[in-house]
């Protein structure tokens, strides 16, 4: 799990890498929770969630209250999960995620960016086998409390046995199945742990490393895709830099 922590630590930055289209991207996040689970929090674990992660990336509380808001309205659209899979350059895997109220546009966009990359776009579910799907809680630790106690307990709700610290920050970091995302995050709050941020990724099973030269290549084609406002997050199978650097 160290590795695993160590590659999402090593992206989480790249993927939010710009204020704007980070609030934007949460703004999509909460107004499908809102449609899902209604506008109040305490009513919405989903969007209680949302609300830690807005937190965490400092959206102030007037975009996240605006967005709860316009997700009320009669015009809202309504956006759906899809993903695109596919090999950029040199072979490396990647998968994109979307929220879209436009499958039409969505798609053209992706494929050209692969195509502008002599890359090539798959089917949706070609490439999954190549990443693990995982639901991430980062919370505050409390003082005195036994980890492994913890995790013993955790893990009959979904959570793996393997955590990550953040000593600086006074946080831990645990992993767990994507279905078991509401019973993780219902017996934290219930233990009284103040949740932070709570999120869903993929980390790949199978690194690939590449030189420097491939690296820029696949990065600027990241960057294009990450570019267009209805890629929420784009994933590759490529080394993390810092790993490559050790």
């Amino acid at each position: 799990m160290g590795r695993a922590f160590e590659y999402r630590k090593a992206t989480k930055m790249k993927r939010w890498g710009h204020m704007a289209r980070t609030f934007t991207k949460l703004g999509k996040q909460i107004a499908i929770a809102v449609k899902a689970g209604g506008p109040e929090p305490e009513n919405n674990p989903t969007l209680r969630a949302l609300i830690a992660n807005c937190k965490r990336e400092n959206m102030p509380k007037d975009n996240v209250d605006r967005a709860i808001k316009n997700a009320m309205g009669k015009d809202q659209s309504d956006y759906k999960d899809v993903t695109y899979e596919g090999y950029g350059p040199h072979g490396i895997a990647v998968f994109v995620e979307t929220l879209t109220d436009n499958t039409t546009r969505t798609v053209a966009d992706v494929r050209s960016i692969f195509n502008k990359f002599s890359g090539n776009l798959g089917t949706q579910g070609s490439l999954s086998f190549l990443f693990d799907h995982k639901c991430v809680f980062t919370f505050k630790k409390k003082d005195g409390i036994d980890m492994d106690e913890l995790i013993l307990d955790l893990i009959d709700y979904g959570v793996e046995d393997e955590y990550d610290e953040d000593e600086e920050a006074g946080e831990v970091t645990i992993y767990g199945s994507p279905t078991s995302f509401s019973d993780i995050q219902k017996h934290l709050e219930a233990d009284g742990f103040e949740v932070t941020g709570a999120e869903f990724t993929r980390i790949p099973n199978d690194l690939k490393a590449v030189t420097p030269e491939e690296r820029a290549t696949i990065e600027k084609m990241v960057d294009k895709l990450e570019e267009f406002e209805d890629v929420q997050t784009v994933y590759t199978n490529m080394t993390p830099e810092e790993d490559t650097e050790a």
